[in-house]
């Protein structure tokens, strides 16, 4: 069972296993001493889970597809609350007994996971190297003299390593990316607010998310899907939105993503073999169906530099005040140097930051008016654990470029594995979009990953085909088109400006007859129902769109022409083109034909 999938483990339970069996093999097989771990899931706990899980199955009505995670195991950063274990945030000294699980992590037990333990990071996470921890550093888990990645070190290491599934880090400035990118893992950072941040020990309140380590991106939405929704009791919680506004720059709009960002000049800290990788993942996705555009990514440096070199460490500082009062002897000495740098700002610095910020963002958004997203290196180099010991602060700075400046701009982002360079390490790429385009960029990683797949993290598993899933995130409606509309043709710009994608060309059911209208600018059809065994099937295109642009696509539509439902070959009902009575007068049919395009060209 090490290095399975979350869909191994469902197909196991499918075929008859137990969680009791697999569990109790799997938490046997743990190495207590291993770094990665901080605390792990002992008999009585996994008794009193086993116990829980029976009686969700029985709510269930004993119906296991009712529990999506039913008897997954997963692991928690340990700065994230689970009944059972302390939260320590890799301070013993600060550790505490919750009585109550993070949002998260009830949310995925009500789904029927299990946690079988809490992950080693970088302490109070703060850093991206995995070294500050009294628990030890945690090496990566393909070359252990190199560092994993951090704040999220323990995490990424059991999940690369085939011990877990999943697991939760957090994401502030690149916790849950780089360690992802280090380890060969999908790293999953959220918008912000789409996770409950409720139970989780503050790194800045107003940036944090919980993030997701899987082995596969399908992987990481199921558990997404799992722990969205809004949480009233937590302040920075957020309804994700009906709509996303067309008239925004093109990586805040709804739609599929074919334009990336890509940097014109990518800093590699004198890292040859990551720039060699990089250069062979940017060509490999010039060979994708996506258009690459080189920029000046100044403005996103400079906002990533405010996170740590600004006064946003004071909001670390908030986390842990009083801590730090009592017991600053206790911390890791390179954190607190980091969190003590608070007393070097006012209020009035804060300000002027923040103004700073809200300029940079619009001229990150009017420099990205026509990008999609944002293609970057996760990590542009890959320390050693001896070398980041010597430099602790600037060799961590480095690693963040990428990723600091992505929930300052209220972006989402995805890290995926992207090959391995030259030295054996693996290398990663993270996409980036707006706010609440989680969907779109899920679905254009899975599309990369069936193109260029890499093994399973550390596994050695060979990586199964990924589902591409919607290709918008917010509400939608399916219409069906069959004449000016169609690719290519006059009216498809009314879908386009839209944000409508082409989902499938198809064919109505044998029920239909194609008629060419009279007097209409340009020529468009009337599709009519016919009587059992006078019609047959008529070509159409499915396209969807927001369901915010639906009303003003309507608008759009003239007499005798209005939106029904219209049949397809194979017994699907959606929104297509239907046609009055009275518009079939003096009307040629044109059935024959088959659809629209062909009668067009039989007139060219």
């Amino acid at each position: 069972m090490l290095g399975w999938t979350i869909r191994d483990w469902q197909q196991a339970y499918k075929e008859g296993a137990t969680p009791e069996s697999l569990l109790g093999e799997l938490l046997t097989g743990l190495d207590t001493t291993d770094v990665a771990w901080i605390s792990l899931l002992d008999q009585k706990g996994l008794d009193e889970a086993l116990a829980g899980l029976k009686q969700k199955l029985q709510d269930a009505g004993g119906e296991i597809d009712k529990l999506p995670l039913y008897g997954i195991p997963f692991a928690a950063k340990d700065n994230i609350d689970a009944v059972g274990f302390e939260t320590t945030a890799a301070c013993p000294a600060f550790a505490y007994t919750p009585e109550e699980d993070a949002t998260t992590v009830a949310r995925l037990k009500a789904a029927g996971a299990i946690v079988i333990g809490k992950t080693n990071l970088d302490q109070f996470a703060t850093g991206l190297v995995g070294t500050r921890s009294p628990y030890g550093a945690v090496p990566n888990s393909f070359k252990p003299d190199v560092v994993s990645g951090g704040s999220s070190s323990g995490s990424a290491s059991v999940v690369a390593r085939g011990l877990a599934p999943f697991a939760l880090g957090t994401d502030t400035a690149g916790s849950g990316r780089v360690p992802a990118g280090l380890n060969n893992l999908v790293g999953l950072k959220p918008t912000k607010g789409l996770f409950s941040i409720r139970g989780v020990v503050p790194a800045c309140r107003s940036l944090d998310c919980v993030s997701i380590f899987a082995l596969t991106v399908n992987d990481a939405g199921l558990v997404s899907d799992t722990m969205a929704g809004f949480d009233a009791d937590d302040a920075f919680s957020r309804k994700p939105p009906y709509a996303l506004p067309l008239d925004g720059p093109a990586l805040r709009r709804p739609g599929p993503i074919q334009r990336l960002a890509i940097p014109d000049h990518p800093q590699w800290f004198g890292d040859q073999q990551a720039e060699a990788a990089w250069n062979t993942a940017i060509s490999q996705w010039r060979q994708q169906n996506v258009e690459l555009v080189p920029l000046d990514f100044s403005p996103m440096l400079e906002l990533a530099a405010l996170l740590y070199e600004g006064p946003w460490v004071a909001e670390r500082h908030a986390a842990v005040e009083s801590f730090m009062t009592s017991h600053g002897d206790d911390m890791n000495p390179v954190v607190k140097g980091i969190i003590s740098k608070a007393g070097n700002f006012s209020a009035t610095d804060t300000f002027k930051a923040q103004y700073r910020k809200e300029e940079l963002q619009r001229q990150i958004d009017e420099l990205l008016a026509d990008v999609d997203a944002l293609l970057v290196p996760t990590a542009p180099t890959a320390p050693t654990i001896e070398a980041v010991n010597a430099d602790p602060v600037a060799l961590n700075s480095q690693l963040g470029t990428y990723t600091n400046f992505v929930n300052l701009a209220d972006m989402s982002a995805l890290a995926i594995p992207a090959g391995f360079r030259d030295d054996g390490l693996p290398f990663g790429v993270t996409l980036i979009s707006g706010a609440w385009k989680d969907t779109e960029l899920q679905r254009l990683a899975c599309q990369w990953l069936n193109a260029h797949p890499t093994p399973l993290g550390a596994t050695g598993n060979d990586r199964p085909e990924e589902a591409p899933g919607a290709a918008i995130s917010t509400p939608t409606i399916k219409v069906a088109v069959v004449g000016a509309h169609l690719s290519g043709m006059p009216l498809n710009t009314q879908l386009s400006e839209r944000c409508a994608v082409l989902l499938e060309q198809t064919t109505t059911s044998a029920n239909y007859r194609l008629f060419a209208l009279p007097n209409t600018t340009p020529p468009k059809p009337g599709l009519k129902r016919a009587a059992p065994g006078e019609g047959r099937e008529i070509i159409v295109e499915v396209w969807e769109m927001p369901a915010s642009a639906f009303g003003s696509f309507v608008d759009l539509i003239p007499a005798p022409l209005g939106i029904g439902n219209v049949e397809l070959a194979d017994g699907r009902w959606v929104n297509g083109f239907v046609c009055e009575g009275y518009g079939f007068e003096g009307a040629e049919d044109v059935t024959e034909f088959g659809g629209w395009r062909a009668y067009i060209a039989s007139r060219a």
